[in-house]
């Protein structure tokens, strides 16, 4: 028995099997050249051994939170900012902004940053979108992300994944000097 496929059935058999194999070059494409990828289990800590307030116990990296020149192997970044999260704040380790009451942390313009966050409690998320920096943190998984300012200013760190009632207090800011 020959199974009968009307004309119009097969073409849209057709355009189903071109849009499939579309998506999966557009997909293979972002990993390989946008380098586009999910999170590993590569780096990793134990969010219940991190102290939001009394870091300096904290495991490596989040022992040292803060702004400073990378000392790490990769050759292609220059500086390194290590902050933690939790529900509704950022830190840096240092004393918030007395006048916004938010952490400010200090980069240079023109270098590459590496961002290495994780999370103490729940999901959030860290964007900055001037400069296209768009990763989720996930407690005990460290994400790590490199971008790099071009201009000198100010730039708005928020969290985009909601994290509760004061989600909406979830930022800190990035100052690049020149």
């Amino acid at each position: 028995m020959k199974l009968q496929i009307e004309k119009w059935e097969r073409w849209f058999l057709y355009a189903t099997t071109v849009m499939l194999v579309a998506f999966l070059v557009a997909i293979f494409a972002s990993i390989g050249e946008a380098g586009i990828h999910l999170p590993t289990d590569e780096d990793q800590v134990d969010p219940n051994l991190l102290e939001f307030s009394a870091y300096e116990s904290n495991p490596a990296p989040f022992n040292e939170l803060g702004s400073r020149p990378y000392t790490g192997t990769e050759d292609d970044i220059e500086w390194e900012v290590v902050l933690l999260a939790r529900a509704w704040a950022f830190t840096d380790g240092e004393p918030v902004d007395a006048e916004r009451g938010v952490p400010i942390i200090t980069v240079p313009v023109d270098t590459p940053v590496e961002f290495v966050v994780t999370s103490v409690d729940t999901v959030h998320g860290i964007l900055i979108a001037e400069v296209a920096v768009n990763a989720m943190v996930i407690p005990g998984q460290i994400t790590k992300v490199v971008t790099e300012f071009d201009e000198p200013g100010e730039y708005a760190i928020i969290c985009h994944e909601f994290c509760g009632l004061l989600h909406h207090n979830m930022y800190a800011i990035v100052e690049v000097v020149g």
